[in-house]
């Protein structure tokens, strides 16, 4: 199942930054645990290549933690940034590291659902 892990995060990945292209730029490595049952499997994110590796992530700015089945299942429903965004406020998904990036990130992904929503009250 581990196998598998790398290419789910990269597609999360990429369908997270079609909805939010204002963070496509951005030059970051995140730490991606996934908690399983009596395991974590932790992953290295390269942004903005999207480069998934397997490894501990010394260097990362930002770590996000989740349970596995949950992410797995929000991969599988191609989940999009409200749901990402709600998963956050839940506690279903926690990130943590350092405060500007985790502010830049959130201002960034606010700013752009704002967009959307003034894009859907137009029409």
């Amino acid at each position: 199942m581990s196998s598998d892990a790398p290419q789910l995060i990269e597609t999360a990945v990429h369908r997270f930054l079609e909805d939010v292209p204002a963070l496509k730029p951005l030059k970051m490595v995140i730490g991606v645990d996934l908690v399983g049952r009596g395991d974590t499997q932790m992953f290295r994110l390269e942004m903005p290549d999207v480069k998934v590796t397997k490894d501990i992530a010394a260097d990362a700015r930002v770590r996000v933690s989740m349970r596995r089945d949950f992410f797995n299942l929000m991969v599988e429903h191609e989940a999009r940034v409200a749901d990402w965004h709600q998963a956050f406020y839940e506690g279903r998904a926690k990130a943590t590291g350092v405060a500007q990036y985790l502010k830049l990130i959130a201002q960034v992904v606010e700013k752009q659902e704002e967009r959307n929503r003034l894009k859907r009250s137009r029409h």
